[in-house]
């Protein structure tokens, strides 16, 4: 019992200033984590430790004497230094295994980028997302350079001055820095709260060391063993400490466990039974390693095995004689596991190369779309779904060397963002067309919109085809509106032709009544021609004939040509001869050009045929005159004479012939 009091109290560590060692993860104190849970998260730290602290257990703890009942001190230290070593060669496998795949976030918007940043705020394990969210910070920042940058040149473009530029900010770049400081405090925050948990885990090992003395120093129970296995248990879930305190702890621990079997040799019998009970369970634990390396799933298989190695560290001594082998029969089975990874990773070497040739070959394929331009929408969708397709390609390839990743990486998606920016320069060009096709299509809206009610038909209904040639010549509009646009230009339109229909069937019962009434003109003429006809009759008949308005189309052509007989029948009745009959059947002509619905065309034809007449006879005239100054003095020239001064005389009186015409043409 004096060579406690030799010893420094192993058991009273002083807390001290600590680090955070790696990417340790434990769960926020303020989540109430177990000691448990605290403690498989930063297994990796402590097995470091371990390892360090079971070299020289004995030197690290104040003079602990050699006695002969020592010799379960020794076992123990022995298993202990082999076990940790272990746990050390293990420590950085199952890190490895561990590490998550790298996100490629090159190719992240800033939307994205925030989102990314926003998930890992509140995460659990913060410490070990620190290489994640620097790069996000460095993808976040080149976006944010290059849009400063192209605000800069279109500043300086627009004739400002390099040094009055100043840039704004925009909402996305508030929420992304906002974001990221509150990380930044959340991981001081953690830090915190780890190193408090660890000050905690310090006291409760420093307890226990206080128990395990009372428990070595107590008079020997039945359940002693118990209660030493129940410190055990106890120590083990509890989580790390400060480092410069761990190794002191450990050393410790594992010098009052030896003080425990040396000064009770009177247990010596019930030890040995513990430490085959202790050789049943690891070579249980063997025979679960030796089977994994047959499963499948080899990061299965890891993860099995690194849980092994932490059950087999804490279970406790075994017979020294079989030590040794039951180790090296852990480790063949664990160097089985690991030789499988190594040819696995070796064979993903060859398969990394050929997916680097494969994506080395997309990037080619793609390099040819980023400068692609096109004038139809048509033409940029097919080019998009070749563009998508080669991106399926690319996404199906697999990974490749991480020494290359980064920069196949950026070379793709630098081609695929600058087809895309082609596409969006297209749409938007392309909804500035729209809107000015809207405006147009708008301008014709209200013009038609104007002639719905309008009465003048033929007019109006030309105008209105015009307007519906223009609009087949606006082109696209923008797709939301484009039903509406259309709907009220038809409406329009159908509006007024629906109001002309209606009109229309008016009118064509007017026409059917005109026809009646012309038919009984006709009817009239024929039976004043039989009884006493006359000039003043037969006018005063044309005259009623000609107030009467239009007749059907397909009637027009008939009917007058009943009206023209008929007055053919009343002229040849009259029995009129000489000139005055030529003028009266001129201005019964004149009369029935009226009753015709182009009759003012006709009539103006007419006149204008007339004067022409007069015109190519006064040319006439004035040539014959001029002829017959040349004719000499003789029997034949006297003839010719003769036959042009009668021309002349035939010419002059029909000229006045034409000129009463003319003056008849005048009265209508």
């Amino acid at each position: 019992m004096d060579k406690e009091k030799e010893m420094p109290e192993e058991g009273k560590v002083t807390p001290a200033a600590s680090t955070v060692e790696g990417n340790e993860e434990i769960k926020n104190t303020t989540e109430e984590a177990t000691a448990e849970s605290i403690n498989e998260e930063v297994d990796n730290s402590q097995e470091q430790v371990n390892s360090d602290s079971a070299e020289s257990p004995v030197e690290e703890t104040a003079e602990v004497e050699a006695t002969p009942e020592s010799v379960a001190t020794e076992e123990v230290v022995a298993e202990s230094k082999t076990e940790s070593s272990a746990s050390e060669e293990d420590a950085g496998e199952e890190q490895t295994e561990d590490e998550e795949e790298d996100i490629d976030y090159s190719h992240f918007s800033k939307k994205e980028l925030i989102s990314a940043l926003k998930s890992f705020v509140d995460a659990d394990n913060i410490l070990s997302l620190d290489k994640k969210v620097a790069t996000i910070k460095s993808c976040f920042d080149e976006l944010f350079s290059h849009e400063k940058q192209e605000a800069m040149d279109s500043f300086v473009a627009g004739g400002g001055e390099a040094d009055d530029f100043s840039y704004k900010s925009q909402e996305d770049d508030k929420l992304f820095f906002a974001t990221y400081n509150l990380y930044r405090e959340r991981r001081t925050q953690f830090i915190k709260a780890l190193e408090k948990q660890k000050e905690k885990n310090l006291d409760l090992k420093n307890n226990i060391l206080d128990k395990l003395r009372e428990l070595v120093d107590s008079e020997e129970t039945t359940h002693s063993i118990n209660a030493i296995k129940q410190i055990q248990d106890d120590w083990k879930k509890i989580g790390p400490v400060p480092s410069n305190i761990n190794k002191n702890l450990w050393a410790s621990f594992n010098a009052l466990m030896d003080r425990f079997y040396d000064n009770r040799s009177i247990y010596f019998e019930l030890k040995e039974l513990d430490r085959k009970k202790n050789l049943e369970q690891k070579l249980e634990i063997c025979e679960k390693a030796e089977a994994l390396v047959k499963l499948e799933d080899l990061k299965d298989a890891i993860k099995a095995l690194n849980d092994l190695h932490e059950e087999f560290k804490h279970i406790g001594p075994v017979p020294r004689e079989e030590q040794e082998p039951l180790w090296q029969r852990f480790k063949a089975a664990s160097d089985a596991v690991y030789d499988r990874r190594k040819e696995f990773y070796e064979d993903q070497k060859g398969k990394l190369k050929e997916n680097l040739q494969i994506k080395e070959a997309l990037i080619q394929k793609i390099a040819s779309y980023k400068d692609f331009t096109a004038s139809k929408i048509k033409e940029w969708n097919v080019k998009t779904k070749e563009v998508l397709s080669i991106q399926k390609e690319w996404e199906a390839a697999g990974p490749v060397p991480r020494e290359l990743g980064k920069e196949v990486n950026k070379q793709f998606w630098g081609y695929f963002k600058d087809f895309f920016h082609q596409k969006n320069l297209f749409f938007k060009e392309l909804d500035e067309i729209r809107l000015a096709n809207k405006k147009k299509a708008e301008e014709l809206i209200e013009k038609a919109e104007a002639l719905v009610d309008d009465t003048k038909w033929q007019e109006t209904t030309n105008k209105m085809i015009s307007l519906q040639q223009e609009w087949k010549k606006i082109g696209p509009t923008p797709e939301k509106v484009r039903d509406e646009l259309y709907k009220r230009f038809k409406k329009a339109c159908d509006s007024f032709f629906e109001n002309k229909r209606n009109a229309n069937q008016q009118a064509t019962q007017e026409y059917d009544d005109n026809l009646k009434l012309k038919e009984q003109v006709i009817a009239n003429i024929l039976a004043a021609a039989k009884e006493s006809p006359s000039e003043e009759t037969l006018e005063a008949l044309i005259n009623q004939y000609n107030t009467i308005g239009f007749v059907p189309r397909k009637n027009i052509k008939e009917i007058l040509a009943k009206f023209n007989q008929a007055v053919d029948t009343y002229v040849e009745a009259l029995g009129s001869t000489g000139e005055s009959r030529e003028d009266f059947v001129f201005r019964l002509n004149l009369n029935k050009l009226q009753a015709d619905p182009n009759g003012n065309r006709a009539l103006n034809k007419k006149e204008f045929g007339i004067r022409k007449q007069i015109t190519d006879l006064e040319n006439n005239i004035g040539l014959w005159k001029n002829n017959l100054e040349f004719f000499a003095a003789s029997k034949t020239a006297d003839k010719l004479k003769v036959q042009f001064e009668d021309k002349i005389n035939k010419a002059e009186a029909e000229i006045e012939k034409l000129k009463k015409k003319l003056s008849i043409i005048r009265e209508f």
